[in-house]
């Protein structure tokens, strides 16, 4: 964000929590909380996870911006020590449904990824921050939090939408999906309905590369991997989510590690991700 771009934070920040509330009420594809049969394999498939080395038994693990039953279910069934963050209420309400069901201990907070100020320096393991970057106008800030809540050599694993994906048209035209929105812009994305791509009613921010990247490494972090996860289907119908894949990759999943000491000066870092 530039010094003449408005400030979006605050009215972004309520726009999103009355959309995921609303998600929830409708049962939407991201507010199902973890099944019985992917909390049972938690330990299993973390165990086979080469991000994860160690497992999470034991570790303290932050789940960012991740309400809605599944992450925290998944890591607490793992043996960690969870801490699960959303600015939605209804969100955390599954969370809390699910630790009840299922005697697990999980904290949830409500609160935004930009303010991670109830939290003490280095007080996180691991942070696991699935997508939603894309809510909040200014990344650096997110990355910033990240930086001092989590321990020096700490692991951070984060999914984004790719910025690639925010532009293109969700429709094919004659020459495949053509790029929609600029690259370098200011402001939330249009609204959009019935998109496999984007949430309705969501306030949507497009961030680039250098943002994505630059900005975690300025924040303290060094990236040791990147993966797309493969959602291409060249058999799906023109228009579907898996043929679009075949042009442009919907998301980018990012391993970084928190160094001892920050060229930022905030805090130490330690992270994971779940698979989906």
């Amino acid at each position: 964000m530039s010094r003449d771009e408005p400030d979006y934070s605050a009215s972004a920040r309520e726009q999103n929590r009355r959309a995921w509330d609303a998600l929830v009420g409708r049962q939407q594809r991201f507010t199902r909380p973890a099944s019985d049969q992917y909390v049972a394999d938690s330990s299993a498939i973390i165990a086979h996870d080469s991000w994860l080395p160690g497992g999470v038994a034991g570790r303290r693990v932050l789940c960012l911006a991740s309400g809605g039953g599944r992450q925290s279910a998944f890591y607490a069934s793992a043996g960690a020590t969870v801490t699960v963050v959303d600015v939605s209420p209804e969100m955390l309400s599954l969370d809390r449904q699910v630790a009840a069901e299922r005697g697990l201990n999980i904290r949830a907070v409500e609160t935004s990824m930009e303010d991670l100020s109830a939290f003490a320096t280095a007080e996180f393991d691991v942070v696991i921050q699935p997508v939603s970057t894309c809510y909040v106008p200014n990344v650096a800030r997110v990355y910033r939090e990240v930086s001092r809540v989590i321990a020096p050599g700490g692991i951070y694993i984060s999914q984004h939408k790719q910025p690639g994906s925010l532009q293109a048209d969700v429709q094919p035209s004659p020459r495949g999906y053509e790029l929609q929105e600029p690259y370098y812009r200011s402001g939330p994305l249009p609204p959009v309905v019935g998109s496999l791509h984007r949430e309705e009613g969501t306030a949507e921010f497009l961030h680039r590369w250098e943002e994505l990247l630059g900005e975690l490494c300025r924040a303290g972090f060094v990236i040791e991997d990147l993966m797309e996860p493969p959602h291409a289907d060249p058999a799906a119908a023109a228009g579907s989510f898996g043929h679009r894949s075949c042009y442009v990759a919907p998301y980018v999943r990012i391993k970084a590690r928190r160094l001892a000491t920050s060229r930022s000066g905030h805090g130490t870092a330690s992270a994971l991700w779940v698979p989906e």
